[in-house]
């Protein structure tokens, strides 16, 4: 395990500060430095729980999980990312399976649905994730639809 500070806090439980550093990495990560322009700020962020890995005060960890119903009738895991110069610690699987067990907590029996960059999709199949359906485009981005199967 990671010496990171972990919180998990609905929409409305996080402080202005974590709002801030939500936004301010996923803008880094995914409009910046992924080249992708999209809307990232949308009405399912009120609709989900933020998990996130602070390292020195900095976000260097997040990932939303999104209420069932919202996105697909299972809970989803998006928006997963690590800062590029927290790469290649382990990071990303801490935070994934932190993000597992929490929804294996909170909807248990449910399955766990996420849209996967198709360059990761041997990292989330290491997790326990499997693609299903066809390859589609997301933001100019292959990707694939994978699901988590609860242990029931």
């Amino acid at each position: 395990m990671s010496n990171l500070q972990w919180t998990v806090c609905s929409f409305f439980e996080l402080s202005r500060n974590q709002i801030f550093d939500m936004y301010h990495v996923r803008q880094e990560v995914f409009i910046m430095e992924q080249n992708c322009l999209y809307q990232d700020c949308d009405a399912k962020d009120k609709e989900s729980h933020h998990l996130m890995g602070y390292e020195g005060g900095v976000l260097v960890a997040y990932l939303r999980i999104v209420n069932p119903g919202i996105s697909y009738s299972e809970p989803s895991i998006g928006r997963v990312l690590t800062k590029l110069c927290s790469r290649k610690k382990g990071y990303g699987i801490e935070l994934m399976n932190r993000g597992i067990e929490f929804c294996n907590a909170t909807y248990p029996s449910s399955n766990i649905r996420i849209s996967a960059q198709k360059y990761l999709l041997n990292f989330y199949n290491t997790l326990g994730f499997v693609e299903f359906g066809e390859e589609y485009l997301e933001d100019n981005i292959p990707h694939m639809g994978m699901l988590y199967t609860s242990k029931k």
